[in-house]
């Protein structure tokens, strides 16, 4: 690796670390958090709980509590736990 590119990754590796400067509201940056975690559970309980939906389904925030309905519903333990953490 020449010095020229060396400098190009510590650049970048620089900049990632640095803190973010996108400035949230806490209620975005907690309505983001949930579309992530509905996001996830979705794709990890797919062939339990939500096998009749497309498989590439966009989830968004109207989306999330439908998610933990659906969790609640047709999935096992860890599936109901998962919809706890999406609407407590």
């Amino acid at each position: 690796m020449n010095e020229s590119t060396r400098k190009y990754l510590a650049e970048i590796g620089r900049r990632g670390g640095q803190k973010s400067r996108r400035r949230l509201d806490p209620e975005t940056a907690r309505a983001m958090v949930r579309v992530r975690e509905a996001r996830r559970a979705f794709r990890e309980f797919y062939a339990t709980c939500f096998w009749s939906y497309r498989p590439d389904l966009e989830i968004g925030l109207n989306d999330v509590d439908w998610v933990a309905e659906t969790l609640r519903r047709n999935g096992n333990l860890a599936a109901w736990r998962a919809a706890s953490r999406l609407c407590p």
